[in-house]
């Protein structure tokens, strides 16, 4: 099975190889009928310590790492 790839924002790198990258996804309103932004914030795992706050990044879905942290930085887009 294809791991999952998401991408978004770091909003927090203050952990030991740990960043927090927000993610935004947009759906439609069931009632509304308007686009609407959800987020959710995942921990993932960033072995140099290199990323910053505000960089976009790519993360990975892997194994359980921590009690928190199940995804692996892939990338960046600066």
């Amino acid at each position: 099975m294809p791991k999952r790839i998401l991408q978004g924002t770091v909003v927090s790198n203050k952990g030991d190889k740990t960043i927090v990258v927000k993610v935004e996804r947009r759906i439609k309103h069931p009632l509304l009928d308007k686009i609407i932004r959800r987020s959710k914030k995942y921990h993932a795992h960033d072995e140099s310590n290199e990323v910053q706050v505000g960089d976009s990044v790519r993360i990975e879905e892997c194994r359980p790492l921590s009690k928190l942290k199940s995804w692996r930085v892939i990338g960046g887009e600066a």
